[in-house]
């Protein structure tokens, strides 16, 4: 029987809030992914660790019975993984990225924490939209890059604050247009990202902006599939100004979007998070910020 940690953890947060849909805003992920992962944890288990009631849900016997394993677990682990890296010969800060930064942040940033930390190295770790923590929250990433919003349990600093546009067929006929209002997009089909996650993903089709549901055309979990896609003439998809030149590809094209507030790109770590490697990198990257 293989149960992932993302699963205990899943059902902890469920067990503490007797309420799936309080515990999926806690783990900012949607209800029907926090549902099917209970799902899945049940049937790997063989036995109910919940049961239904009109004000949310209850634990089963055999769910009261888990609950303290499956926190010591956690706990357990953590621990473990805190241990591993404090006995690190040399001290390494783990990265997280869910997309290409640029902006000449990151550079920036690395030369002025080596120079703070000297010895430490910077490992940068690609990390999947169904992890909106980019990594923080199941403590493989010290640190994130990462779009707001974010899950709850993290600070944030912002980097950048840019205005939305849409990535489309070079050949589309909206691509006339040196800027686009996005009620010109609604009948489009979107290129969406995972369902685990969230409020990311609902800001990047745009739903603070609409009045109805917007048409997926596929959902993508990493940013080759999203503009593969694209080229692909699958759908269009919302991106930030300043990815719309990092991500530049053959039968692709770029517009404005009137009509959508602006996203922001943050650095994210893990609330009481003092560790000193931490701290350097995020004032490395307040330097950088002030700098450009």
């Amino acid at each position: 029987m293989d149960v992932h940690l993302r699963e205990l953890r899943y059902f902890v947060a469920v067990a503490e809030e007797l309420n799936v849909t309080r515990a999926a805003e806690r783990l900012f992920v949607s209800q029907p992914a926090l549902s099917k992962q209970l799902g899945v944890l049940e049937r790997l288990l063989g036995f109910r660790v919940f049961e239904r009631v009109p004000a949310g849900v209850v634990l089963t016997r055999q769910g009261a019975a888990l609950l303290p394993v499956a926190r010591e677990l956690l706990e357990r682990w953590n621990a473990g993984v805190e241990q591993a890296r404090a006995a690190a010969p040399t001290g390494t800060l783990v990265i997280g990225l869910q997309t290409a930064v640029g902006r000449g942040l990151q550079q920036e940033a690395m030369r002025r924490f080596r120079a703070a930390m000297p010895g430490w190295e910077v490992s940068l770790r690609l990390v999947g939209w169904d992890d909106p923590s980019g990594g923080l929250a199941d403590g493989s990433s010290d640190v994130a890059f990462i779009w707001l919003p974010v899950p709850a349990g993290l600070r944030t600093y912002v980097l950048a604050t840019e205005r939305r546009g849409v990535a489309m067929p070079a050949d589309h006929p909206l691509a006339e247009l040196a800027e686009i209002p996005f009620e010109a997009l609604r009948r489009e089909p979107f290129i969406a990202l995972p369902p685990a996650a969230g409020p990311l993903r609902d800001f990047w089709l745009g739903l603070d902006a609409r009045r109805d549901e917007p048409v997926i055309g596929v959902t993508a979990s990493t940013p080759e599939e999203v503009f593969e896609a694209v080229t692909s003439g699958l759908g269009v998809v919302l991106v930030a100004e300043g990815n719309a030149a990092l991500y530049k590809r053959p039968g692709m094209t770029y517009r404005p979007v009137i009509g959508l507030p602006p996203g922001e790109l943050a650095i994210a770590w893990r609330e009481g998070d003092t560790s000193p490697q931490v701290l350097a990198f995020i004032d490395a990257l307040r330097q950088a910020t002030t700098k450009v």
